[in-house]
């Protein structure tokens, strides 16, 4: 087992994953030979296409397409040799349409690409302890001009707000009304952005006011989880190993990210962060955070957070969640759902 899926196995409790499974139902006429194919591709590594043609028909021409989009064609039976860098990590699935006299058949089959980046195992130093409160079933942690603002989930009991992170008092409070479960915020454009986990509603406030001004519907049949930005686009978890962009001035996806480790999909990505051109995500149920890289999906690095636990002495607390850069200290702030502290710490390799 290479070092990156032990790293996922250890830290993430990732169950490893065989290789990418074909779609069923081909047609009898032909198929997309797979003899030669590995467990999984890399994205250095590129796939060979080729038919079989058992029953011998006399083939004009193969179109080849890669999720859908046409990637080349061949006069006969040729084959046809497609990279694989431009690719997202995930799978892909593969089509030849043959053309033999007047009729066509389609042959498909599903290949998985999976991470080539070796993660680094980073480690942190706690700077600070602060207080944080027990009633908090945190969802998103987030500084806004200097001001930590936290959400929460837990239906008749969501709420953002800002707080005074030194003395964990509250400063201003917005309450969800008490049919929503509330998930991740961000800031940008001068607006909140918050999401609700199974309604499939979004809410938008002023920034500077915490009005509301508008409420939105989920263009996707997702749930919202995690909840971040890079200056342009936010960026969504779900529950799964995808993370999605939307654009904040429409709020529609326009395109998502597979997770891996290796070979592994992380999955229930959970909170989110962007933090110098990653994105930091924790794991639900797992005392670890994931550094990704939001336009490959690679995991490239892994925080074992687990020692934060012997300092947890509040007996309901539950999981690790909630991340926080505060650009003013280059520190980054975590905690949990229900814990009664919250650390400031600083990462290294």
């Amino acid at each position: 087992m290479k070092k990156y899926n032990f790293l996922a196995f250890i830290l993430l409790g990732i169950t490893l994953i065989g290789c990418g499974d074909t779609k069923k139902g081909e047609n009898s006429l032909f198929t997309i030979d797979d003899s030669a194919f590995p467990a999984h591709f890399l994205p250095q590594e590129a796939v060979s296409i080729a038919v079989l043609n058992p029953n011998t028909k006399e083939i004009d021409s193969i179109a080849y397409f890669v999720n859908d989009k046409k990637v080349g064609s061949t006069k006969g039976d040729g084959k046809f040799k497609f990279e694989l860098k431009d690719q997202k990590l995930g799978y892909q699935y593969l089509k030849a349409t043959v053309y033999f006299g007047s009729d066509s058949s389609d042959a498909t089959k599903r290949i998985e690409l999976t991470s080539n980046v070796e993660p680094k195992l980073l480690k942190y130093k706690i700077v600070n302890t602060y207080p944080h409160d027990t009633k908090a079933f945190t969802e998103g942690l987030e500084f806004h001009e200097g001001v930590l603002f936290e959400s929460t989930g837990q239906k008749a009991d969501s709420y953002f707000r800002s707080v005074d992170y030194k003395t964990g008092k509250v400063i201003k409070q917005v309450d969800l009304p008490k049919e929503y479960f509330g998930e991740g915020i961000t800031f940008i454009n001068g607006k909140i952005y918050q999401l609700t986990w199974q309604e499939k509603t979004g809410f938008i406030y002023d920034a500077k006011t915490l009005k509301l001004e508008k409420k939105f519907t989920y263009d996707k049949e997702i749930e919202g989880w995690g909840m971040t930005h890079d200056d342009k686009y936010i960026y969504r978890s779900d529950g799964t190993e995808k993370i999605w962009k939307m654009d904040p001035e429409t709020q529609k996806m326009i395109d998502y990210i597979n997770v891996y480790s290796g070979t592994s999909k992380i999955k229930v990505l959970n909170e989110l962060e962007y933090i110098d051109g990653k994105i930091y995500a924790n794991v639900w149920q797992k005392d670890a955070i994931a550094v990704v890289n939001p336009t490959s999906g690679a995991v490239e690095g892994i925080l074992n957070m687990s020692g934060l636990r012997k300092f947890i002495k509040h007996p309901e607390a539950e999981v690790l969640n909630g991340i926080a850069y505060n650009p003013s200290t280059k520190t980054i702030f975590v905690t949990g759902k229900y814990w009664e502290k919250m650390f400031e710490i600083t990462v290294s390799e």
